[in-house]
């Protein structure tokens, strides 16, 4: 399903967690070091907490999750095509932010500010410098609630928005926005959405009308 690109401005609202940011690895490397999983599980974040799930570990799994999006963030990395998207939209004269419903400190654990690190790696990989992707602070909103999330896409005015998250997506809250996109790079998700999903930040370049 690839919608016509609308006329008039259009203004890209992001998730950032698994949709940015890949973890797949760090959570790997994490978890094998703390003595959690075994070192041949797959490098990904599902292998990971299904595997302490059927284990029954879930606290270990919340616990894990504070530790890797907060002092871990550090290693991880943008999904590829990322940087280019961001490039290309500035290119373009098109508006971009991220909106990304992200707790304060760890549900369990040490009480790591993880809104701070996620700014700490945008920081690092170059989404701010101005003679790069020049990406404005202020376009960047971490929310403590899904509704927080909601509601500030709906104040953003978004036309379009990328999110790994179907239930989110399909939520009866979410705005009245024609561009709503699932990003699903590893194909995993099985649902018949109303919506385009993608496999990559190409594709959702293509969709909404930026040449990566």
């Amino acid at each position: 399903m690839t919608p016509a690109v609308p006329a008039g401005p259009r203004r890209i609202g992001l998730d950032f967690d698994n949709t940015i940011i890949r973890y797949d690895e760090v959570f790997r490397q994490v978890a094998v070091g703390r003595g959690l999983v075994p070192a041949d599980l797959p490098p990904t974040k599902t292998a990971v907490r299904d595997f302490l799930r059927r284990a029954g570990r879930e606290p270990a799994w919340t616990e894990l999750q504070g530790v890797v999006y907060g002092p871990g963030i550090g290693a991880a990395e943008p999904f590829p095509g990322v940087l280019d998207f961001f490039r290309a939209c500035r290119r373009d004269g098109m508006a971009v932010c991220i909106i990304s419903h992200k707790t304060r400190v760890p549900y369990a654990g040490e009480p790591h500010d993880l809104h701070a690190a996620a700014m700490g790696w945008l920081e690092a990989q170059g989404f701010f410098r101005p003679d790069g992707i020049g990406l404005a602070r202020a376009d960047v909103w971490f929310e403590e609630t899904k509704a927080g999330k909601l509601a500030r896409i709906a104040e953003r005015g978004c036309t379009h928005f990328l999110d790994d998250l179907p239930e989110l997506l399909t939520d009866p809250a979410f705005p009245a926005i024609g561009g709503r996109c699932l990003f699903d790079p590893g194909g995993g998700c099985t649902l018949a959405l109303p919506f385009p999903k993608v496999a990559s930040w190409a594709e959702f370049g293509r969709l909404v009308g930026v040449a990566l």
